[in-house]
């Protein structure tokens, strides 16, 4: 979505490996989630149905409305759209996977992309109501068959379940989860650099670390409740509590406890991460004198194991998502905070109960884990269906937003940068905000060009010698004017399919434009063009004969006669908000005599590669070699 190609990553292979592999690593009760393998999911099968058709499954609908949607443009969005969808459907949270998909997954946004992922996420949410209760006949809908964090309801009637000045205590808590997630982006960083040199150049020592770590979570989650070894009484008066309290009660652990007992750790770790969560957030806790609930010690032992394992576990070799195992850590340390905070306090009702810090530590370690504040304070509250703690997740987020970005980045923007993936943030650079630097420093004066009319073996040899993606297009009869640009894949196409003429062809006066003929080759038809994509031919496919090497292409018909330049003088700060705001791969540098003098790709815009154009010095355009290049 940032307009980078990553081979591989839509695939439908990639679709099964991914759900079949999180069906697997959530079962085996490692401390993973399932909603970032879902938005994973939601976007490979945007990405297919922006195709309309599968080789695997004999599907092709070219003669339909499909064929508008198989470019990069609209598979962008529809990619956008599967996002948000999953969030949907992991979440049951529409809104919140739209705003998911607009704050951390698209860089360009319109309003008939926002109206796209509103109507695939309305679609999502209806599909999950229509199969979650086939079992009543579409009746009245059973809402705890969606995702959600139970049914939260004022406990003082009419009033909310936190004083006004208690929004301090929550902002306090987002900055301490913002700190708990700079901790645990900081530990998986170095543990992921610990990998790529020692463990993922191997496949055997992939598997072997999957089988490692998985004995290690077994071993810990069984040890725990045996260190534990304690068993609580389960409530027994509980005429006043809900059918939700109740159930929740009967989900409780026994492990080796006699009946009527549970062992309070064995209770967070044994029943799935949905369960522990609800029961953070919903057993009972005034004050002191409340016994149903966890204990301090029992929260303690159960939150350090159980973040340290995570913080291990993503990385491996295993689809994995880190939303659940975040909400349940950081409610189990909310909880901690409340129920220290009404041990302090000997009257019960000073505080909110220990449920809603549950709620607010969730938030912050989620927050302060991910960086998100907008579409996962609507993701929480769309879970909650409360809007009673609108202020609270907005404080706790921005909190844990602010305080995590003291000491690091996103945990997503820390794997990005450490698999050299050229992505673009939404923000220039400070180095480009300090200095002022141009588009003639940054860019690559070795560019590679081509005339509208050109030989065959010219552009194969060009395509076998370099492998940019883009080539521009220049007029020698108007002093190498930017005429437009080819892609190579449209240049790789067009020698496969032998889109060239007799080289001994004449110029005829009355078919002169700007002294070339205006068709020297066969015409090759658009739908003949956009009918193999994305499976462009490369230049290993193409066998060019000796005898052809001397015919002419004429790209005039093919060429991008409109291409996005900007001039050499121009500002970085403006040649960055142009690159990513349109995803652009490559951009052209021209002088004011509009001549091509260089070429701008992403990886120019990075932050090291601005840092080293420093060197080149303010007017290193004006000393920049010939204009253009011809192979």
């Amino acid at each position: 979505l940032n307009g980078i190609d990553l081979p591989r990553v839509v695939r439908i292979k990639t679709l099964i490996c991914k759900v079949i592999g999180v069906s697997f690593s959530v079962s085996a009760g490692l401390p993973v989630g399932k909603e970032g393998p879902m938005v994973h999911s939601g976007s490979v099968v945007a990405a297919a149905v922006s195709q309309g058709r599968s080789k695997l499954w004999g599907i092709d609908t070219t003669f339909s409305k499909f064929q508008d949607f198989r470019n990069d443009s609209e598979k962008r969005d529809f990619v956008a759209c599967g996002a948000a969808a999953g969030v949907a459907s992991a979440f049951g949270a529409p809104i919140g996977g739209v705003l998911f998909s607009l704050e951390e997954g698209a860089s360009f946004w319109s309003t008939k992309l926002t109206w796209r992922c509103f109507f695939c996420a309305m679609i999502t949410l209806g599909t999950l109501f229509g199969l979650k209760n086939l079992d009543n006949a579409w009746g009245q809908a059973n809402m705890e068959k969606l995702f959600s964090f139970g049914e939260f309801n004022s406990l003082t009637g009419e009033a909310s379940n936190f004083s006004i000045w208690e929004n301090v205590n929550f902002m306090l808590i987002g900055c301490l989860g913002g700190l708990i997630g700079a901790v645990f982006n900081a530990a998986n960083e170095n543990l992921t650099l610990w990998r790529m040199k020692r463990v993922n150049h191997c496949k055997k020592r992939r598997v072997l670390e999957v089988v490692l770590v998985s004995m290690l979570v077994s071993t810990v989650s069984f040890v725990m409740p045996l260190i534990w070894n304690r068993c609580t009484d389960k409530p027994n008066d509980m005429q006043d509590w809900s059918n939700q309290e109740k159930n929740l009660v009967d989900a409780l652990v026994q492990f080796q406890c006699e009946d009527g007992q549970y062992n309070e750790v064995a209770s967070l770790i044994f029943t799935d991460a949905d369960t522990a969560i609800k029961q953070l957030f919903h057993f009972r806790e005034a004050g002191v004198d409340d016994a149903s609930t966890f204990s301090s010690a029992a929260l303690f032992l159960f939150f350090i194991p159980y973040i340290s394992l995570a913080t291990i576990v993503y990385g491996i070799a295993v689809p994995s998502g880190l939303f659940v195992p975040s909400l349940l850590s950081g409610a189990a340390f909310g909880r901690l905070c409340g129920h220290l905070l009404h041990k302090l306090d000997h009257t019960s009702g000073t505080f909110a109960d220990s449920g809603t810090y549950a709620l607010m530590g969730a938030a912050a370690v989620l927050g302060g884990m991910a960086r998100m504040t907008i579409s996962l304070t609507v993701i929480l509250l769309e879970a909650t269906g409360d809007m009673q703690y609108v202020l609270p997740l907005m404080l706790t987020l921005m909190c844990a937003r602010f305080t995590g970005n003291v000491f690091n980045e996103g945990l997503y923007d820390i794997h990005i940068h450490l698999k050299n993936i050229p992505f673009l943030e939404p923000e220039v650079p400070s180095i480009a905000e300090k200095y002022e630097i141009v588009a003639g420093q940054v860019m690559s004066t070795d560019v590679k060009c081509l005339r509208p009319i050109e030989r065959a073996g010219v552009v194969y040899d060009l395509l076998r010698s370099c492998s940019h993606g883009t080539f521009p297009v220049v007029d020698t009869a108007s002093s190498g004017t930017l005429y437009g640009t080819a892609s190579r894949d449209m240049l790789c196409t067009l020698l496969q399919r032998k889109a060239y003429g007799n080289p001994d062809v004449q110029v005829l006066d009355d078919d002169r434009e700007a002294g070339q003929p205006k068709r020297v080759s066969p015409l090759v038809q658009w739908d003949t063009l956009e009918k193999v994509y994305p499976k462009y031919p490369s230049i290993e496919d193409v066998d060019l004969r000796s005898a052809d090497r001397n015919c002419l292409i004429d790209l005039r018909p093919y060429a991008n006669t409109a291409p996005y330049t900007v001039n050499e003088t121009a500002s970085i700060q403006r040649t960055y908000r142009l690159f990513r705001t349109l995803g652009l791969r490559t951009l052209c540098v021209v002088n004011h005599s509009n001549q091509v003098v260089g070429i701008i790709t992403r990886k120019d815009l990075l932050p090291d590669a601005l840092s080293d154009s420093l060197l080149r010095g303010r007017n290193a355009h004006e000393v920049s070699p010939e204009p253009f290049h011809f192979t």
